[in-house]
């Protein structure tokens, strides 16, 4: 394994498509389609804006996947990122014993495969080159998968399964976010694969996780869960609420968002706030103007925290540095927001991902999202 102590794991996206009654496939010899064409185009985007891509054993060999970015377009838009036309392609096997054969070695970009020590060379064998073999100890641990990506530069991992590897990384309390979609319709079958299989479940009665998103694709309800996340607090609230006035003081502007943003001291002292179009600046954000009426060597902005109402941007027009480098580049460590950035000037904001990727702690609000869409209501949002 590579030495990681100064490297941060990957942010750990589970992405899965079920039935109703929690199935992931039936028995019968094809695979199950539970997605609608919508929600395939959502799974492309998200591999597209993942650093790496994880499947067990037991999905590639009953459903000999590819994994490949689908879409030409999204392909050149990486690449012109400078990545990969594919992003990393990772898979997990206990017993190393997996075909060469198989689609995923023989498409798409670079492939890493962990097993444990006593299966990592009979599978180095096998491949012959197709994959970088990782072992990883004594068992399958997938810390030390996360350890050694992380070391491989991978910020954003997307796990696709199967249900022994949802449970493997969840019992772990290795999971920071789940993407659930739920087809419309019953499996029926106790003894069809199913989306997570028995195991000892971090728990918390205090704490459940939070649902950020709801959306409909076709005829697919999409649900997305923020898990590895501590409680918002009554303050953070409080402070997101104010925030919210705040943006009701932008200028009007049909080409860009009305934002509010404070940044508030640990002791619950109101360092700064600003808003979108302040004093009459048509390219201005509100992050940026809460953040120029401080000093950056102010020793509090390295425990404060800031709220914003809406994401901050990961690339802009208007302005050379976007907010998310803006926030790296300050002191400040935590941030929470109302809501993520819809596709409507950007098709694909990664504020939230730049600043996890920088060791900053996001946290999102979901029940004041709808008080700051409406300050954007002008807009066509969908």
């Amino acid at each position: 394994m590579n030495d990681v102590s100064a490297d941060r794991r990957p942010y750990v996206v589970l992405s899965v498509a079920m039935s109703i009654d929690g199935h992931i496939d039936d028995r019968g010899p094809e695979r199950l389609l539970l997605s609608s064409p919508e929600d395939f185009d959502r799974v492309d985007q998200l591999r597209a804006d993942s650093d790496a891509v994880l499947v067990g054993a037991g999905t590639l060999r009953s459903d000999d996947p590819r994994l490949l970015v689908a879409s030409p377009e999204r392909r050149a838009e990486r690449e012109a990122r400078g990545l990969p036309a594919y992003p990393l392609k990772v898979a997990l096997t206990g017993s190393g014993d997996l075909d060469p054969a198989l689609r995923f070695w023989h498409h798409g970009g670079a492939k890493v495969a962990y097993a444990p020590d006593t299966a990592a060379a009979k599978l180095a064998e096998r491949l012959d080159g197709l994959a970088d073999v990782v072992g990883t100890g004594a068992a399958l641990d997938p810390g030390a998968v996360l350890d050694d990506l992380g070391a491989r530069g991978v910020g954003r991992l997307m796990v696709e399964g199967g249900g022994a590897v949802h449970t493997l990384f969840l019992t772990a309390g290795l999971v920071d976010e789940i993407q659930l979609a739920v087809a419309p319709f019953f499996v029926g079958d106790d003894a069809a694969p199913r989306f997570v299989l028995a195991g000892a479940f971090p728990q918390d009665p205090r704490h459940r996780m939070t649902l950020a998103e709801t959306r409909m694709l076709g005829d697919t309800a999409l649900l997305r869960y923020l898990v590895r996340r501590p409680p918002l607090t009554a303050a953070d609230r409080h402070w997101l609420a104010e925030a919210v006035e705040e943006s009701r003081r932008c200028p009007p502007s049909v080409t860009a968002y009305s934002v509010g943003a404070i940044i508030v001291a640990e002791d619950g002292t109101e360092l700064a706030r600003g808003h979108s179009r302040e004093q009459g600046d048509p390219a201005v954000h509100a992050e940026e103007a809460a953040l120029a009426k401080l000093d950056p060597a102010d020793p509090r902005l390295a425990t404060a925290t800031l709220y914003s109402t809406l994401e901050p941007c990961s690339r802009r027009s208007s302005h050379p540095v976007p907010c998310a480098q803006l926030v790296r580049a300050s002191a400040l460590r935590r941030v929470v927001i109302a809501w993520r950035e819809p596709a409507l000037f950007v098709a694909d904001c990664e504020g939230v991902e730049l600043l996890e990727q920088a060791g900053i702690t996001v946290l999102e609000c979901p029940e004041l999202a709808p008080a700051a869409r409406a300050v954007n209501s002008y807009l066509e949002l969908g």
